[in-house]
């Protein structure tokens, strides 16, 4: 068996962005880092909840949806998942306006 992710949420914007959104998104968002961190890295990568993707032209950079509002972006750093962003906005999180 493989290890279980670890979540890294300390990073400033990140926090920022989190603490800005309504209680009722931020429920949901704990809901699912919950979820996360109860999975190993294959099963993040098949969850078909979570929709792991890779930002075209970002090398390392991928998006994870935290609740049918938001989606964060993160990198991989080992078993730890680094949170960087959240954004409500879909299109926000791929650079599109």
């Amino acid at each position: 068996m493989t290890a279980r992710v670890l979540l890294d949420l300390n990073l400033p914007a990140f926090q920022d962005d989190l603490l800005a959104l309504e209680v009722t998104q931020i429920r949901l968002i704990l809901k699912t880092l919950r979820k996360v961190r109860a999975l190993d890295w294959a099963a993040v990568y098949r969850d078909p909840g979570l929709k792991w993707e890779q930002i075209k032209g970002e090398p390392g950079l991928f998006t994870i949806r935290l609740s049918r509002a938001c989606r964060a972006l993160v990198v991989r750093e080992g078993d730890a998942m680094r949170f960087v962003a959240v954004h409500a906005d879909h299109d926000q999180t791929y650079g599109r306006k």
